[in-house]
């Protein structure tokens, strides 16, 4: 454990910035789950539905820093691959 002061509230800091990047990370994973299942499923308007959520929330922990934007850009790319996969069939 920390003796400085600062070293301290640095630590709780860097504590809260972790849980807040890992619930944006997680969110991106959820959603890209709700992506899959919907085009499992076929149904066009929720898939249209589902990919723009998830582009909102990939591009938001973007902007928030938690993921790299290159590593966001992959991700809204294979979300597209994903969103397209069910139209050429």
């Amino acid at each position: 454990m920390a003796n400085i002061a600062s070293q301290k509230k640095r630590i709780l800091r860097s504590e809260r910035e972790r849980t807040e990047n890992r619930l944006l990370t997680s969110t991106v994973k959820t959603y890209f789950r709700r992506l899959e299942s919907a085009a499992e499923d076929g149904d066009a308007s929720k898939i249209e539905t589902e990919h723009k959520a998830l582009v909102s929330k990939i591009d938001k922990a973007v902007q928030k820093g938690a993921m790299h934007k290159n590593t966001g850009a992959r991700k809204k790319s294979r979300a597209a691959r994903i969103a397209a996969a069910p139209a050429a069939k």
